[in-house]
């Protein structure tokens, strides 16, 4: 098994002259939450959709649990869960039809399909919605049932694309404790532009103007930046890319 669970070397996408993503270089080691932070356009989406194989990179390299972004992007994607910004499961249909659609896609065998419905509904105490279209549902128990849906075959990595967007405090702090419950057996690959959820990260990057800008763990952030918090950390780097826009 690789020492990273994904390794990128100046990862770079670029749509005509403007270049969205600049040479990004990281790494995300086994099991470990990893932010990757920055202000909405910064490029933490290109970026993540060139991680999972949604797109190809103009240049660089990167692998995601030891396969490369260009050449295996079947493997990749039989190997990660992905839950996109933009809520991934299907409106109008039940609970239980997006799980078993899901299912389907990442390979299940009917009996694994029902063993992962009965352990999400015990998890989520949904057992009650399963015939209810997704639609009727509060938007943070889409949220929950989005992320529980992406792990339903045990990926090794899951990429959570700004998950708590659009969800209130209380809320955002239940999903985070869902995803620290992941990590005990999944690396995590979080984007966010709320700045106060890298607290709840082991290491972040902090992403300006399709850059990586400064990366460490929040303690080590802040105290590079002499800085109270992340969000000031924030501030200070994307002071110099407000100036010169």
């Amino acid at each position: 098994m690789s020492e990273s669970a994904i390794t990128a070397k100046d990862l770079t996408k670029s749509f005509g002259t403007f270049v969205a993503v600049n040479k990004i270089t990281f790494d995300v080691a086994h099991g470990e939450v990893f932010g990757f932070l920055g202000a909405n356009g910064a490029g933490k989406t290109t970026a993540i959709r060139m991680l999972v194989g949604l797109l190809e990179p103009t240049s660089g390299e990167a692998h995601v649990a030891g396969f490369d972004v260009r050449t295996q992007r079947d493997e990749i994607r039989r190997n990660i869960g992905y839950m996109s910004q933009r809520f991934s499961l299907y409106a109008d249909l039940t609970v239980q039809e997006n799980i078993e659609l899901y299912g389907g896609i990442y390979g299940l065998s009917d009996a694994q399909i029902r063993q992962g419905s009965e352990e999400l509904y015990e998890s989520l105490d949904l057992a009650h919605t399963a015939d209810s279209l997704v639609r009727t549902l509060p938007l943070g128990w889409k949220q929950k049932l989005a992320f529980s849906v992406a792990m339903l075959h045990k990926p090794r990595i899951v990429f959570l694309d700004e998950p708590t967007g659009g969800v209130d405090p209380i809320t955002r702090r239940t999903f985070w404790e869902m995803i620290y419950a992941a990590a005990s057996t999944t690396t995590i690959f979080v984007t966010t532009h709320y700045m106060d959820e890298a607290e709840y990260c082991d290491r972040v990057s902090i992403m300006v103007d399709g850059r990586i800008a400064a990366m460490g763990t929040p303690a080590e952030l802040k105290t590079q930046f002499s800085a109270p918090s992340i969000d000031e950390v924030f501030v200070q780097l994307a002071r110099p890319a407000q100036k010169s826009a």
